[in-house]
């Protein structure tokens, strides 16, 4: 890899962006980098939690907007199909998914983090969605991902008036799940990561696809779909071992089968 570095450990998979002298810009390397990640994780059955953060102090600036880059470059409409098949394999992986922040995570990078199930902000973070000072409009799921975290009108004040908001901004209006000091920010993200993994894989890959679904369909759709999963985690040596540990008073050991 020449723009992220992946690591797996004990079903952790942990994707670090990897440009920090560019506050982890993202150029067109690190798109292909995250699209074929993103793509491996989501079939792969020992994965099991995501941890996107960033190199250097900082989670991510954005795109790379530098146009340094060797090679002719595509029409814009291409480059942003690409942008979007990126933000959509993120969307669409079935394991949590869990933004670690530091320093600046602005426009695309903003968005890159909010695509992730779960944020944890150090104190230091910095959030902004950039583009209008760029003359540009929201990408990177911007759009659909920002009023579902903040509401419509809290997105449209980020989107339009384009203001840089502390860590604490940011948890007041709901963007982030927890901010805490930066020292103890890794300490807090690894304690989060050993309760999802010690969660049931397929319960909660199916709880996150109806809570990503459910603006968009009815509530009798929502019971259907529910009804349909249910029937599926009964199916499951999970379930069975979920009633077994009741019974014998001790955690469930939960493989995904």
């Amino acid at each position: 890899m020449e723009a992220i570095e992946v690591t797996r450990q004990d079903g952790v998979v942990r994707i670090t962006l990897n440009r920090p002298q560019r506050k982890n810009a993202i150029n067109g390397a690190m798109w292909n980098e995250l699209l074929a990640t993103f793509h491996e994780i989501g079939q792969s059955a020992s994965d099991r939690v995501v941890v996107l953060t960033g190199a250097g102090g900082d989670f991510c600036s954005g795109a790379d907007l530098s146009g340094d880059e060797a090679g002719e470059r595509p029409h814009q409409l291409t480059v942003m199909r690409h942008v979007g098949d990126v933000a959509l394999a993120l969307h669409r992986l079935p394991q949590p998914t869990l933004a670690k922040v530091r320093g600046v995570a602005v426009g695309a990078g903003c968005n890159m983090a909010l695509g992730c199930d779960l944020i944890v902000a150090s104190d230091n973070a910095r959030f902004s969605e950039i583009f209008a000072r760029r003359g540009l409009s929201l990408d990177f799921g911007g759009s659909w991902l920002l009023p579902r975290r903040i509401g419509l009108h809290k997105a449209k004040e980020m989107a339009l008036f384009a203001e840089i908001y502390s860590a604490a901004d940011a948890e007041a209006m709901g963007l982030v799940n927890r901010v805490v000091p930066d020292g103890e920010l890794d300490a807090f993200v690894d304690d989060w990561v050993a309760k999802l993994l010690a969660g049931p894989p397929v319960a909660m890959a199916q709880s996150k696809r109806m809570l990503d679904n459910a603006m968009g369909i009815t509530f009798e759709q929502a019971l259907d779909d529910e009804s349909a999963a249910q029937t599926v985690n009964f199916s499951t040596k999970d379930t069975g071992e979920a009633m077994a540990a009741f019974l014998e008073k001790r955690p469930p050991k939960f493989t995904g089968r």
